[in-house]
């Protein structure tokens, strides 16, 4: 089956977040978010939330770090325990994780980057 626009804006969204380009990865996925009514919309969002904390974490904007960490949290939490083929606990736990750190640390430079899941779609469902 041909993969269908959304299904291209997600895995682009999946690959610039992998290659740490949080920024593009908030771009993919903010399309999708915002040209397509999905059921889904809301895991969508979280996933946008956490690019953009992780963005932010790399222009040392801590303050809006948490911002986005903190409503991105209770999205995924609401998707746990997959969503898209995705560990979305794995990934609530990633940003629950980065909230906690963000909030112990002083620039960017400090956090922890091994934290950073890499994004793998594990299984494929409709949405």
């Amino acid at each position: 089956m041909a993969e269908t626009e959304p299904d291209i804006l997600f895995r682009r969204g999946l690959e610039a977040f992998n290659a740490g380009d949080y920024y593009d990865a908030h771009e993919y996925w903010e399309d999708l978010w915002s040209e397509y009514q999905l059921p889904d919309r809301s895991l969508i969002q979280g996933l946008i939330q956490m690019a953009v904390g992780c963005f932010h974490i790399t222009n040392d904007n801590l303050n809006g770090a948490r911002g986005l960490f903190g409503k991105a949290l209770p999205k995924l939490e609401a998707h746990q325990p997959t969503g898209r083929g995705l560990d979305v606990t794995r990934l609530a736990t990633f940003v629950r994780r980065a909230l906690e750190q963000v909030n112990t640390i002083e620039t960017g430079a400090e956090f922890d980057w091994s934290l950073v899941p890499e994004l793998e779609v594990t299984e494929v469902k409709e949405v």
